[in-house]
């Protein structure tokens, strides 16, 4: 007789479901806060193991339901109810969040429509005091308290049916310890000097961004980082200047970066997450972040000192204005799409199963392949993630936000929130990963996947590009399988709808681009053009294992030449960190690490000895970042520039080789370029007159290497080859 009730869900105000594994020849009986319900005021209707029930008046959903069948029990949880019209009318709120601080007092509100009671908790030094606070009609409960709170500790008990939780504010601004308590922040009192004063670098254009992927700990925790010990793995890391590999002039960290050349720094999570014991700071952790806790409230263990809640603010405000300094705008990467941990979550202990999908049997669905995955079809968790990227945007002074698994939203809402963006600043960028990590409830027309990236008409919603990603150093999930630069074949058209932007160009066949049938990019900034990032092998490590026994002479050549594809491609280019110096993860054993997402600084600190080592191939990054920069060509802001502009030297034409990919752009200047992946030097018919050699195989950069005749040209083996006309002669 045990567990034959595989579920029982509320469907609507006046509608139950319930579902058991065999036929039942006991009655069914409903419970309202453990008091039987008559049951003349519902009738169920039993079809094939589905149950039905439907109440002849309304029910109250702060009340606890049971269904009981024989000596079975078990306690509805809320279903489609959540999604209902009816449930959006009622208790959709707009008012204030969160804690409102000011000097004479704080109100505080949370919003938890099936709670039948809610206490504010505040902590003092040795007790806790109890607070009623008071229902408002959409399911809002607030109190207000004199007096100046700042910095004090509070969390609310949330009563849910018969379950009493302690809950720490969603929308918290700032934390103790390890997430563990809300704190009151007077915000004002956290800005850095000058931080009113703060200017954004210029950024015209979305085309114009290079993007990239850091992760805090990983920039300086290295020995030779030249970072002052107490700052290494920190906010403060970030920023620190004149740091330089000891015993050299070869600069690190901030310097590098601005050495480098990019525009955007894209942070992975700064969020206050779970996986990091903040307390113990003093022993080595590491984490990539991708574990939510709370979102509006940034984690500790980057921060000198995570007991002061007020510290990790300061410290990231100071961090974020001497990079705006340094002309580096950043990036911030969010995850919505999932919590650490769904039933112990602030979220669902305040409404339970209100902000996470739930499959048809009940149960918190997963495509996130995290355990859970939220809903962003809810008004209430869409407004929840449209507050807290408004207010990383104003607060912090964010520059653009990249979305984790953002197909795992709904299209809706990331369309929202790049409207409220724009109405703060239209230079914010936005892009995510147009996938999930498994299955989803939500339809397909409806989320925000890659292919579904043309809904979003000429917005800057840009996604990334995996078909690119794969097709120049071969499959992420298929450690020896090889792409156009390694040795694989047929994946020109792929290369080529990246030179493009994936957008529709009547020179790209689609049916031959890698995971793609058709363009799925309006305009150029729509697409995010990459070759590593920090999930899986890096560049240079995903090379090595796949290409068989070559030199290291030619896997550098390989580097080099995605670097080429990414950096002279229409879109948006994102560089994963030390791609530039060849970077790599090696486990103790010697074999390379392809999920470090909790491995040791040792795996996943950036060498500053590597840049020393292979500072030709740094040199070539920065070459080629100076030469997009200058060149408009490189960067072309809409789909009719580059369907104009744009145009692809043909084989059996122009050249006779499979592995080449040339094209020419009419800009400003006239420039020709040319990937030969080929371990063989090719030859290229170009049209007459006297140009001038950018990139070859060895350098990169703004001034002419070179000076060549039209006819035919020879480009060396595994190599990119970028010319500018002078003159028709």
């Amino acid at each position: 007789m045990n567990n034959i009730i595989k579920y029982y869900k509320i469907d609507t105000f006046n509608e139950m479901t319930f579902k058991v594994e065999k036929a039942i020849n006991y009655s069914v009986v409903i419970k309202a806060n453990n008091q039987i319900i008559e049951d003349k005021k519902y009738i169920i209707d039993y079809d094939n193991g589905i149950g039905k029930i439907v109440f002849y008046e309304k029910f109250d959903i702060a009340i606890e339901y049971k269904i009981c069948i024989g000596e079975e029990e078990k306690v509805a949880t809320m279903g489609n109810i959540f999604s209902t019209k009816e449930f959006k009318e009622k208790y959709h709120y707009e008012g204030s969040l969160g804690n409102v601080y000011a000097k004479k007092g704080t109100r505080f509100i949370i919003w938890a429509p099936t709670a039948s009671n809610v206490n504010l908790l505040i902590y003092n030094k040795d007790n806790v005091e109890t607070f009623d606070m008071k229902k408002g009609e959409r399911g809002e409960w607030s109190l207000s308290l004199r007096g100046d709170l700042k910095d004090v500790f509070y969390n609310y008990s949330v009563k849910v049916y018969e379950n009493e939780n302690v809950v720490v504010d969603p929308y918290a601004k700032a934390v103790g310890v390890n997430g563990e308590k809300s704190m009151v922040v007077d915000l004002e009192s956290t800005n850095p000097e000058k931080w009113m004063l703060d200017k954004k670098p210029k950024f015209l254009s979305p085309t114009e961004a290079i993007l990239y992927e850091l992760h805090i700990r990983d920039f300086s925790i290295d020995e030779n980082s030249g970072v002052e010990e107490n700052q290494k793995g920190k906010y403060l890391g970030l920023v620190q200047e004149g740091t330089t590999l000891p015993g050299t002039d070869i600069k690190t960290t901030l310097d590098h970066l601005k050495e480098l050349g990019i525009t955007h720094l894209h942070l992975l999570p700064i969020f206050d997450y779970k996986s990091v014991n903040e307390a113990d700071i003093n022993t080595k952790q590491f984490n990539w972040g991708y574990d939510p806790q709370n979102y509006n409230a940034l984690e500790g263990s980057y921060s000198t000192n995570p007991l002061n809640g007020n510290v990790r603010i300061i410290e990231f405000k100071q961090a974020v204005l001497k990079l705006h300094e340094a002309g580096i705008r950043v990036v911030m990467d969010v995850v919505y799409n999932h919590t650490f941990d769904t039933k112990t979550n602030c979220l669902n202990l305040a409404v339970p199963f209100y902000y996470h999908r739930v499959d048809e049997n009940g149960e918190f669905s997963d495509a996130s392949a995290c355990g859970n995955e939220t809903a962003s079809e809810r008004s209430m968790f869409r407004r929840y993630m449209i507050d807290s990227v408004k207010y990383w945007a104003r607060e912090y002074h964010i520059d653009g936000f990249r979305f984790d698994l953002m197909g795992i939203h709904d299209l809706e809402t990331i369309k929202e929130i790049r409207i409220e963006l724009d109405k703060i600043d239209s230079s914010i960028i936005m892009y995510g990963e147009g996938w999930t990590g498994g299955a989803s409830p939500l339809p397909k027309e409806e989320a925000a996947f890659k292919i579904n990236t043309i809904k979003y008409d000429d917005m800057q919603i840009a996604c990334f590009s995996d078909d690119v990603r794969d097709a120049i150093k071969g499959d992420v999930f298929e450690a020896e399988v090889q792409g156009f630069v390694n040795g694989g074949k047929n994946q020109e058209e792929t290369i080529k709808a990246g030179v493009v932007a994936t957008i529709d160009h009547n020179e790209i066949d689609y049916k031959n681009v890698l995971y793609s049938d058709k363009h799925w990019a309006n305009e150029p900034y729509q697409t995010i053009n990459y070759d590593s990032a920090h999930d899986n092998y890096t560049l240079w490590d995903k090379l090595q294992v796949s290409s068989g026994d070559v030199s290291e002479e030619e896997l550098i050549k390989m580097n080099m030449l995605s670097a080429a594809i990414v950096l002279t491609s229409q879109g948006i280019p994102f560089l994963h960190a030390g791609e530039e110096f060849l970077r790599s993860k090696v486990r103790e054993d010697g074999t390379f690490e392809e999920n470090s997402y909790k491995s040791s600084d040792l795996v996943n600190k950036l060498d500053w000895n590597r840049k020393k080592e292979y500072i030709e191939v740094f040199n070539y990054y920065t070459g080629l970042i100076q030469l997009r920069k200058a060149y408009k060509a490189f960067r072309l802001e809409s789909a009719k520039d580059i369907k104009g502009k744009l145009t692809f030297l043909q084989k059996g034409k122009d050249f006779n080789e499979d592995s080449v990919v040339a094209f020419k752009i009419k800009s400003d200047e006239e420039l020709i370029v040319i990937y030969n992946a080929n371990n063989k030097e090719v030859e290229v018919k170009i049209e007459e007159g006297y140009f001038g050699v950018l990139v070859n195989d060895i350098k990169a950069g703004t001034d002419i290497i070179s000076e060549i005749r039209g006819g035919l040209v020879k480009v060396p083996p595994i190599s990119a080859y970028v010319v500018k006309k002078i003159s028709n002669e």
